[in-house]
């Protein structure tokens, strides 16, 4: 029995010796791991029958059972482990897309949207007013008709009535002139929508960025005053020596105290960025939320050139004027074609009973004379305006730059300070920290060498954390100029790169 267990056992862990874990294929080992016990077990059960006097028809009967059930248990095995490595994945994919998901939600469900959506609705109403026709009028006149001779005797007397419909016809090319100009309005509605949606998703990561910076922040500062907590407990055991090592105890739970309130603080700012994801989600002010976690980068954006060329073909400003300065041409064109009258054709009809019973039928056109009216008010008003928009278009271009230009400096300035704080300083001092609370419980630092090498640690904390800050708001800043997400390199080249 001895031999057949450790048997039993080298086939169950030679084939998971030197294996590799793959959760793919966990269900298949497991299962081919349960069989070979089943087997062992199975072989066990046979000398043990054999002894106690079982006939084989009895074990073979016991052995199909045994079968049955490895069968059954191999099969929910695997049902078990490929439910494990799917929930596992599917954490995975959610807390990678939680921050994605959140600016979703807030894109969904964030009520100021509802007045872009009201803007587009009411454009698209005007669109409808643009392309329809007027009415057309109908008069009616009703009367009598008195016939006299020079004598002023009475020849006849009659009703008369008069019947006329007219239809207005615009001169040509008057209502397109109007369609387009409703169309523009429409697209600046839907520009207003697209930027503030784009405002609104760089606001959530923005939100959420400097959160996740606090959160650093606090937990650096609770680790630094949880060491001096340990320090003034280990100090506070020790007899004491004099009146130096209680000053020490009381300098150690000062700065310890300090330390405790950046903490707080930290968390203060924590507190206000849940506020305001709520707020920008649409939900209460006080609902809970799960801020998400990642892993900040600060990637290599393009060059000055490739993002003016994006800014100026995808700037929400830009395009608003530009769409703007195109209306105003039109609203040029509808000016002058408005010096032209517009044209009212339509039947009548007319009847007199008196002496004699008259019928007039005919067709009528009513068209006002442009003689002092010329509409050359409206024609000044309108190029003075298109004027007005191609100047503010140009000064928008030009602070679009320059803010381009100078959002970009300031990326690449704080993210080179953010990199090599990380890379040397941080590291450095850290471990002088450590090196320093090591020190000063062996007795070999001074307490003023001790607080302020910690001090200095924090403070360099707050520098990365500064410059990380900084170099966020810069690419959400280049993100909103740019339309577009620098992280995953949509954007245009300069003509010269093509």
């Amino acid at each position: 029995m001895a031999d057949i267990r450790s048997a039993a056992a080298a086939r169950l862990f030679s084939p998971a010796a030197g294996r590799d874990v793959d959760t793919a294929s966990t269900s298949q080992h497991a299962a081919a791991d349960l069989i070979q016990i089943r087997e062992a077990r199975t072989a066990l059960s046979a000398l043990s029958l054999a002894s106690a006097g079982w006939s084989r028809t009895d074990f073979r009967k016991r052995h199909v059972s045994h079968l049955s059930n490895s069968k059954k248990l191999k099969t929910f095995i695997q049902i078990s482990l490929a439910a494990v490595v799917a929930s596992v994945s599917y954490a995975t994919s959610d807390e990678t897309a939680s921050l994605d998901a959140l600016v979703a939600e807030a894109l969904a469900r964030n009520p100021e949207a509802n007045v872009y959506q009201a803007e587009i609705a009411a454009a698209k109403g005007e669109r409808r007013t643009a392309g329809e026709w007027q009415n057309p009028e109908l008069t009616a006149d009703l009367g009598a008709k008195l016939v006299r001779d020079f004598n002023g005797n009475s020849v006849g007397n009659g009703p008369l009535w008069t019947l006329s419909a007219s239809q207005m016809f615009e001169y040509p090319g008057r209502i397109a002139l109007r369609k387009a100009i409703a169309n523009h309005q429409i697209a600046l509605a839907e520009v207003g929508l697209e930027g503030f949606r784009a405002a609104l998703a760089a606001r959530v990561r923005s939100v959420a960025y400097r959160a996740a910076l606090s959160q650093t922040k606090a937990d650096a500062a609770s680790e630094i005053s949880k060491r001096l907590d340990d320090l003034v407990l280990v100090l506070s055991q020790r007899p004491a020596a004099g009146v130096a090592p209680q000053l020490d105890v009381r300098i150690i739970e000062a700065s310890a105290t300090a330390l405790k309130r950046r903490a707080v603080e930290a968390q203060r700012e924590i507190q206000s960025a849940v506020y305001e994801l709520n707020q920008l989600r649409g939900a209460r002010i006080d609902a809970p939320l799960g801020l998400p976690k990642f892993d900040l980068k600060l990637l290599e954006i393009p060059t000055v050139s490739t993002l003016l060329v994006s800014a100026r073909a995808r700037n929400y400003d830009i395009r608003t004027h530009v769409l703007e300065l195109e209306q105003q041409g039109f609203k040029v064109k509808l000016a002058l074609n408005e010096r032209w009258p517009a044209v009212r054709v339509g039947p009548f009809a007319h009847n007199e009973r008196a002496d004699t019973n008259e019928y007039l039928v005919g067709i009528g056109v009513t068209l006002p004379l442009p003689l002092w009216n010329k509409n050359a008010g409206k024609i000044e008003t309108a190029k003075a305006r298109t004027a007005q928009a191609e100047a503010a278009l140009t000064t928008t271009v030009r602070e679009v730059e320059r803010k381009v230009s100078d959002a970009e400096f300031v990326y690449r300035s704080r993210r080179e300070e953010a990199q090599k704080l990380q890379m040397s300083i941080l590291p450095q001092m850290r471990e002088a920290a450590e090196l320093a609370d090591r020190n000063y419980r062996a007795g070999a630092l001074p307490i003023t060498i001790y607080t302020e090498v910690q001090k200095q640690y924090l403070d360099s904390l707050d520098a990365f954390s500064a410059a990380q800050a900084g170099a966020v708001e810069a690419r959400q800043q280049l993100e909103q100029l740019t339309a577009t997400r620098l992280d995953n390199r949509e954007i245009a080249e300069p003509e010269d790169q093509r």
